[in-house]
């Protein structure tokens, strides 16, 4: 059987949670048995988010097959727990990018390309290969932006011309407004989503499921006002109130039957969804008391979202051990400053994590974190730049290499010990879009240490995203110090995972275990980090 498809889309304003929408929508298809996987539609221009600023966009999510994309894909893999691949993220730029290539080389025989057919056809070609090379009953595709968006509109064409070819037993129309509350008139107001909805219509779209997001409970009244005028059934109106946990969302739209809705529109058949699983981890996360202070000692605090899997990560470790786990946001720049302050934060969390990141600035404050962490027995975990950290550090005050770094931070190689250095197969490259080592990698655990005894395997994949790592030239001096290399390539090369012997809990990897860290199934790195936590 063909795919089907369910479009995801967004009106009002940004930032309401399509995402979370999408990713919903797809976990009660998956506990219902069917087949499904999720792709995002990023109208910029951009080829893949992998050379844009965290603090403008976010983290990066990297998956197996080396894709950079937007965060929103990890949302997608942490609800449905399935690798998703590269054909699961679409952008403007890349759509661009390769009708321009093909007009090159003469593929369009002299034509003029214009966004309908020529844009539209590529973006459409995009959505059904995904759906066929991921073998899925259903493809959830959400449309990034919000309706009304310049560049989003050929994203909405594709979906009508899919609608209108397909029709609606193959296609469906998903969208997520926001019912502002007015306090003066002290109630929520629909006709933002009226508006929004009949932008829609004027492109030939009529939503099937209208969610209507709101930070309250969202009355009856309401939800038969906006099935009225926006012209759908009132039960297919959905309310999507704030909750206190992401985690909730699923349970909440499959008790409003949209497993059912679904099934009605496609053609699925009856469909149970299975959400034990979901219910027990959300009682965990409403009924656990005890909270444990977590320090992210990064550089782009200003916006969570450019640490967002690592903060998914350390929730699923707490989640696993039955405690909340508040993050307490750590100041490397401070540091570096020695403000009273953030010193004094560092020194009172039960733990600390040491994100992946890019860049001099704030180095030597992490630096000062790694040492306290080792000198103090503090629960430590390096991911990717937060490993190499871990080698500087010991290289500097364990090694006395004083002037010990990393060739990222030592351009002119005024320091003689880089101990973090190029990878060599990169020296030559000079663009920054996807020439790192990208990807999920095999790694091969050293019995009888911690990383052995988190994993209990000796083999591992993990993803990871990296030009630098640790100069194998140091090896010897590093190992003969306790300076465990507990995880290594299979061809024993690069080193994936190093550890401090003696210590409590002091671990790195130059690969990026959050990405594959799971709500009901926490990575075991992060796992062991909360473990050494709640049990000194």
């Amino acid at each position: 059987m063909s795919a089907k498809y369910i479009f995801v889309t967004g009106g009002v304003c940004s930032s309401l949670g399509k995402g979370i929408v999408a990713a919903s929508t797809a976990a009660i298809l998956k506990a219902s048995g069917v087949k499904v996987a999720i792709m995002k539609l990023d109208p910029y221009l951009n080829v893949d988010p992998g050379t844009m600023s965290p603090f403008q966009h976010g983290e990066v999510f990297v998956l197996d097959d080396g894709a950079e994309t937007d965060l929103d894909l990890g949302h997608y893999e942490r609800f449905i727990d399935v690798p998703l691949t590269g054909d699961c993220t679409v952008t403007t730029g890349r759509v661009y990018s390769e009708v321009l290539s093909e007009e090159r080389d003469g593929k369009y025989l002299g034509g003029t390309i214009q966004i309908v057919p020529h844009i539209t056809n590529k973006i459409r070609e995009k959505v059904e290969r995904a759906a066929a090379n991921m073998g899925v009953d259903v493809m959830v595709v959400e449309i990034g932006g919000t309706v009304g968006d310049i560049e989003g509109e050929p994203f909405l064409e594709v979906l009508r011309e899919m609608k209108a070819e397909l029709g609606s037993g193959i296609v469906m129309s998903m969208h997520l407004t926001l019912l502002p509350f007015l306090a003066a008139s002290g109630e929520l107001k629909t006709k933002p989503t009226q508006l929004s909805v009949r932008e829609l219509r004027r492109v030939g779209i009529t939503p099937d499921v209208i969610f209507t997001r709101a930070d309250m409970d969202i009355p009856q009244e309401i939800l038969k006002k906006v099935a009225f005028f926006c012209g759908v059934d009132e039960s297919n109106v959905i309310p999507a109130p704030t909750v206190k946990s992401i985690y909730q969302v699923p349970l909440n739209f499959a008790e409003r039957g949209l497993a059912q809705i679904v099934s009605a529109q496609l053609g699925l058949g009856e469909l149970t969804p299975q959400l034990s699983e979901w219910q027990v981890g959300v009682d965990k996360i409403m009924n656990a008391s005890e909270v444990v202070e977590v320090g992210l000692a990064g550089k782009y605090n200003e916006l969570d979202d450019a640490y967002l899997s690592v903060i998914e990560a350390i929730r699923a470790g707490g989640i696993a051990h039955g405690v909340k786990t508040k993050i307490v946001w750590i100041d490397t720049e401070k540091i570096e400053q020695d403000e009273k302050n953030e010193w004094a934060k560092m020194r009172n969390v039960k733990g600390i994590v040491v994100p992946g990141g890019f860049g001099e600035r704030g180095i030597e404050g992490k630096i000062k974190v790694a040492e306290h962490c080792r000198t103090e027995q503090k629960p430590y975990l390096g991911l990717c730049l937060g490993s190499q950290i871990m080698a500087i550090e010991f290289a500097r005050n364990v090694l006395n290499l004083t002037d010990a770094t990393s060739e990222e931070f030592d351009e002119l190689h005024k320091s003689k010990n880089h101990v973090v250095h190029f990878i060599p197969e990169q020296r030559t490259i000079r663009k920054k879009g996807g020439t790192m080592r990208l990807g999920a990698y095999p790694c091969l655990i050293k019995k009888d240490t911690l990383a052995h005894k988190l994993y209990n395997s000796q083999e591992i994949n993990e993803r990871h995203r990296h030009r630098y790592e640790f100069n194998n030239q140091y090896r010897e001096a590093f190992t003969e110090a306790d300076f465990v290399i507990s995880g290594q390539s299979p061809d024993n090369e690069l080193v994936e995972i190093v550890e401090v012997k003696n210590h409590r809990f002091m671990i790195g990897s130059q690969f990026h275990p959050e990405l594959k860290s799971r709500p009901w199934r926490a990575h075991p790195l992060f796992a062991g980090l909360i473990s050494a936590i709640v049990n000194p």
